[in-house]
């Protein structure tokens, strides 16, 4: 009678580590596709607008920051570059922020960063303050945003993801179109400092963004972990650390970097490693082209307004390819072919650039900068669904920091070594050429790679189809044990070759 009361307590903790088992199960779902997801997308949107939109905006500023530090247009330069390349390249912190804590504490602190590195910029006395405020401080900002708030769209989406990430990404364009005549206008009004305040309390909307980011537990989540690509990479990394030691299972948890093991465990996956290569080369080429169009048709008589208008139609089409392509590739006929229309978008804008100095009249260019536009917008909405489809969603906010650290490098050395090449050569055709050529390789790096991997795949599928009739196979309870005879023609003799010897006996 003793026992009675522990026998009871016992079975009440079974029932509740039970009930909280199936808790957790029940908080767990899949993609909902909708819902609250596209409260996501708005978030994501708006993220955009405040950091891509916001940071080409800053360009805007260059003249006054010349006339009021009298420095040169190299000096300044630096300052867009900075911010550019900082969002870029602190990428990877931004994904590990929102893992460890959580995708809202990740974007509401980034906001806070970025909106102080404007505030302090607009009280600042000397360029090397700008940049350590409006381009560092503020880069890193961006930085904790960008990545994690496009992560979370992959989460809320499966079916409609390419959709969703077409209206998220199409932020960008559509916020330059409305934020550059309105920065303008506030430089105008209230000065540059004035006009940096502004901006400043402008990209405190981030926080909002960040509160709109409710996490979501998906089924993938809650997967056994032997289950994960990512999961098994780290088990086998372990296993070979300790070889001698105890079970996998039981030495994993007590390894000090198993968590980051598991979240960059994608690294070692081959066809990430093909994908961060094509990223490389593929970031060098997109961005000298916003950088020099603009001179290179005023280079071939096209007056200034009608160079502008070139960025007008570049910036709008981008937009349309932003939505519409993501909308196409979305169908039942597309789906299985996202990677494929993402290949044809790069190497199309590759094609654009290989053709772009035989255009010399603005009837000519408007074509191209509306291929050129459309193509870039498809791409870049693309960008996530491809990373997810190589990684999963469980790693798709690390995969994507990593993705775009990867744009930083290029984005920061491709405009200078185009402009020297423009010195160099006197005209623009060697570096459209190279730019093109880059974006070309990006394309057909990616597709050669996916075109071995299905070869090996059909192989994989024939010889199983098709199993050599000289093996037989016996089973011995779980063992099995393949015996393959060959017949020696010139001998005469049969050679049994068993691994091991199977006794039938």
């Amino acid at each position: 009678m003793a026992r009675a009361p522990q026998l009871l307590v016992g079975r009440l903790e079974e029932l509740g580590v039970r009930t909280m088992a199936k808790g957790r199960r029940a908080r767990s779902t899949s993609p909902p596709d909708g819902g609250w997801g596209w409260m996501i997308v708005a978030g994501c949107f708006l993220v955009t607008i405040c950091t891509r939109a916001v940071t080409r905006c800053i360009s805007i500023f260059f003249v006054e920051f010349q006339t009021h530090f009298s420095q040169d247009y190299a000096q300044t330069a630096w300052i867009h570059s900075i911010v550019d390349c900082m969002t870029m390249l602190c990428a990877p912190l931004g994904s590990i922020v929102s893992n460890h804590l959580s995708c809202q504490v990740g974007i509401m602190l980034g906001g806070l960063l970025a909106s102080t590195g404007f505030i302090l910029g607009s009280l600042a006395t000397s360029l090397n303050h700008l940049y350590l405020t409006l381009g560092v401080l503020t880069g890193l900002g961006f930085a904790l945003c960008y990545s994690p708030a496009i992560a979370m769209v992959g989460k809320y989406f499966s079916r409609r993801k390419a959709l969703a990430y077409g209206v998220a990404m199409s932020g960008s364009g559509i916020g330059t179109f409305i934020l550059a005549p309105v920065v303008q206008l506030l430089i105008e009004q209230f000065s540059w400092r004035g006009a940096l305040l502004i901006l400043g309390g402008f990209v405190l909307n981030l926080c909002v963004c960040g509160a709109l980011m409710r996490p979501i537990t998906l089924r993938e989540d809650c997967l056994d972990p032997e289950q994960s690509p990512a999961c098994q990479t780290r088990k086998q990394g372990c296993t070979q650390a300790a070889p001698h030691s105890e079970p996998a299972e039981e030495w994993l948890p007590s390894c000090p970097c198993c968590s980051l093991q598991q979240e960059y465990a994608f690294l070692l996956i081959p066809d990430f490693v093909v994908l961060a290569i094509s990223v490389l080369f593929m970031a060098y080429g997109c961005s000298p082209l916003f950088v020099y169009l603009v001179p290179y048709a005023l280079s071939v008589g096209v007056s200034h307004q009608q160079a502008a208008f070139l960025m007008s139609i570049l910036g709008v089409i981008d937009i349309i390819g932003n939505v519409t392509f993501g909308w196409l590739t979305d169908r039942r006929c597309l789906k299985n072919y996202q990677c494929v229309c993402y290949l044809f978008a790069v190497g199309l804008d590759g094609l654009c650039y290989l053709c772009l100095p035989t255009l010399q009249s603005l009837p000519l260019l408007v074509p191209f900068a509306c291929t050129f536009g459309y193509f870039d917008g498809a791409y870049v909405t693309l960008i996530p669904v491809v990373t997810a489809e190589i990684v999963g969603t469980i790693s798709l906010s690390s995969a994507l920091g990593v993705v775009y650290f990867l744009h930083a490098v290029p984005y920061l050395v491709s405009p200078p070594v185009a402009g020297w090449l423009v010195d160099t050569t006197g005209g623009y055709t060697a570096a459209f050429l190279l730019c093109g050529f880059s974006m070309i390789f990006s394309s057909v790096l990616l597709g050669f790679a996916r075109l071995i991997k299905k070869m090996k795949k059909t192989q994989l599928r024939l010889l199983a189809k098709a199993p050599d009739p000289r093996l037989r196979l016996w089973t011995n309870g779980s063992v099995a044990y393949s015996v393959a005879r060959e017949l020696d023609q010139r001998d005469g003799d049969s050679v049994m070759v068993a691994m091991p010897v199977y006794n039938p006996t």
